[in-house]
Parts: structure tokens; sequence; C-alpha cells
């Protein structure tokens, strides 16, 4: 019986669960998600991610809210969206293996948990690299409009219209902000927090020559010095890295397929010789 109890108030959770990633987008998340510019085929993806992002989300803020009645706690802030999503997916994972393996249950919501803060981190560390990466480029640019008599806010004006990399689409919405009134300063100093601290050097030459009136052209040439030896430097590390990364293919791959070829045919022969009539 109470086997019996379990099982149907998994089956109950399980259908739960269902009904809420079945259920509809909202109006505007459905109007988001079906862009006019969008191809069908992408449209058809964005829409499909849209929904099970929703629909994890809801799951999670449905689970929270649970949890904090559970432990008469009052709902005094909303719950994070990624956060609720994390919550959502973990609550999946660990019930889809329930049923059949319950120890499964547990590593499984902890890898549905872990999974998107892991991906989240990659996808920012690629973010930060390819900004300094781009790094020299702009701060070149900065020199040339610097020198061609240009004011800090003009220079960098011109290299967010006329820059096509990571740091100039960091720089058009620093434009933005000073278009809305906001001070130059002020929004080069949350830079750091959106581009990297690759760009933090940048931004102290910059809010300085904005402030204080500190001399620029001086320090962006050395800036730019500095950070093409950074990503030269970066770029021999990566290629030191390559003979380490090429270890298991070599071992796994080809010593193996190379052993088949040579000694296995030896192997063979000689044990056809030493074999008594």
């Amino acid at each position: 019986m109470t086997a019996a109890a379990v099982l149907t108030g998994l089956w109950m959770a399980l259908v739960a669960a269902g009904a809420v990633i079945l259920r509809p987008l909202p109006a505007k998340a459905r109007a988001r998600a079906l862009r006019p510019d969008m191809a069908g085929d992408a449209a058809d993806t964005t829409t499909r991610r849209a929904h099970a992002n929703g629909a994890l989300a809801r799951l999670g803020t449905v689970a929270t809210g649970a949890a904090r009645a559970l432990m008469l706690r009052p709902r005094a802030t909303p719950v994070d969206p990624t956060r609720a999503r994390r919550v959502g997916a973990a609550l999946v994972a660990g019930a889809i293996p329930l049923p059949i393996l319950p120890v499964a249950a547990l590593p499984a919501a902890a890898v549905a948990w872990y999974l998107p803060l892991v991906a989240q981190r990659r996808r920012t560390r690629r973010a930060h690299r390819a900004v300094e990466n781009d790094l020299p480029e702009a701060v070149d640019l900065l020199v040339l409009g610097i020198g061609g008599g240009l004011s800090v806010r003009q220079a960098l004006e011109a290299v967010a219209a006329r820059g096509n990399g990571p740091v100039a689409a960091h720089l058009k919405t620093v434009v933005a902000d000073v278009a809305r009134g906001r001070r130059l300063a002020d929004a080069l100093d949350e830079l750091p927090t959106k581009a990297g601290e690759g760009v933090r050097p940048l931004v102290a030459a910059l809010t300085s020559a904005e402030r204080y009136g500190a001399p620029l052209n001086a320090a962006l040439d050395r800036l730019a010095d500095e950070v093409r030896a950074t990503r030269r430097r970066r770029a021999e590390e990566a290629a030191r890295r390559v003979p380490v990364k090429l270890l298991f293919p070599l071992v796994a791959c080809i010593l193996p397929a190379f052993a088949l070829l040579t000694v296995a045919p030896l192997i063979a022969g000689a044990l056809k010789t030493l074999r008594l009539p």
C-alpha cells in the first residue's frame, strides 16, 4: 500500500510537471519569440527555447514558493528567473529517474542544477577573452582619434560607430548612456563589470582624462603596447598548451593503431613459428 501510494504520488508529480511544461507561453513572450525579422527555423528554435525556459522558470517559481510556504517565510523579494529555471530543471531531472532508479535522482538533479551555471561561466569567460583580444585594435583607434584632436567622448563615439568587435559593442552602450544624459565617467566605471577586468586600464585612463584632465596620449600609447604584449603572451601560452592537449588523441588513438599494425603481426608470426607440430 505504501509503495503504491508513493508511485501514485510520483506519477501525479510527473503529470503536473508535464502540464506546466506544456502550458502555452504568455502573449508577450510569444510575440517576442515570433518576431517577423526571424527566419522560419530560427523562429521555431527560439519559440521552443523560450517555451522550455518559461516552463522551467514557472516550475521553479512554484517550487520556491512552496518551500517558502512550508518554512513559513514571507515572500519579500521576487524569485530570480535564472534561479527559478535552474530549480525547475533540477526538479524535472530528478523526477525522471526516480521511479526507475531512485539512487540516480539526486545526482541527476545536482547535474541539472550546476550545468547551467557552468555553461554561463564558460560563456562569460569566452566573452571576456574576446574583449581582451579585440582591445589592442580599439586602443589604436582611440589613439588615432585623440591624436586627431577629438575629445574623449567624440573618440569613443567614433570607435563605437566604426568598430565591429566586442569592445565597440560595449562602447555603444556607453555612448547610449551618455546620450541619455549620464556622465561619461560614470558610464565608463560600469564597463569592467560587463566587459571584464581586461578593460579596466583603459577605463582608468579615460576616466582620469575626463574627470581630472590628465594627459591621455602618453597613457594610451603605453596601454597599446601593454595590451599587445599581453595578447602576444596569451597566444604563446595557448601554443605551448597544444602539445599537452595532443597527448590524449596520441595515446588513445594513434599508438594503439600503430601497435596493431606493427607489433601484432610480429607477435602472431612468432607464435606460429613457436607452435608445436
